[in-house]
């Protein structure tokens, strides 16, 4: 009896550890470049410091993320100080680190920003590391967009 105790606890252990490993491979705890790819949808508020005096930004983009490092914002809507600015575009590259953190840059000199994201990329928390702003905000991911060609 207790060697069938004894193979049966081995069986329970088997099952679940083999359980284990097919959740891991369903939901991936690293992320890569990839994890960040379609259409998102970014809102932020915050601040520009100009000369010492806070003035208000409020801003709604698209965000296309390609899978392998490089971006572009179609269009965005962006309030400065109470001045709106339309039809907004422009292109960077972004950062991926295993840990679901990294990096955005616009070209320009745009804005620089540190993002960190879900595993699944599904959404993205970014903050603003541009000198003189106080700005973060959140990009929600609308579409997946095509998958590039697999690993």
């Amino acid at each position: 009896m207790k060697r069938f105790a004894q193979y049966g606890l081995l069986v329970v252990v088997a099952i679940l550890g083999v359980a284990g490993t097919a959740m891991a491979a369903d939901h991936p705890d690293e992320c890569t470049m990839k994890t960040l790819r379609g259409t998102y949808v970014f809102a932020a508020t915050g601040h520009n410091i100009v000369a010492g005096v806070a003035q208000p930004k409020a801003i709604v983009e698209v965000i296309e993320f390609d899978g392998t490092g490089t971006l572009s914002a179609p269009t965005a809507t962006r309030s400065l100080n109470g001045v709106i600015a339309r039809a907004l575009v422009g292109t960077g590259g972004y950062t991926v680190e295993a840990s679901c953190i990294g990096t955005i840059t616009f070209d320009g000199p745009g804005p620089t920003f540190d993002i960190f994201f879900s595993p699944g990329g599904e959404k993205v928390w970014l903050i603003q590391t541009t000198p003189n702003t106080v700005f973060q905000g959140t990009a929600t991911r609308v579409s997946a967009g095509p998958l590039q060609d697999q690993d």
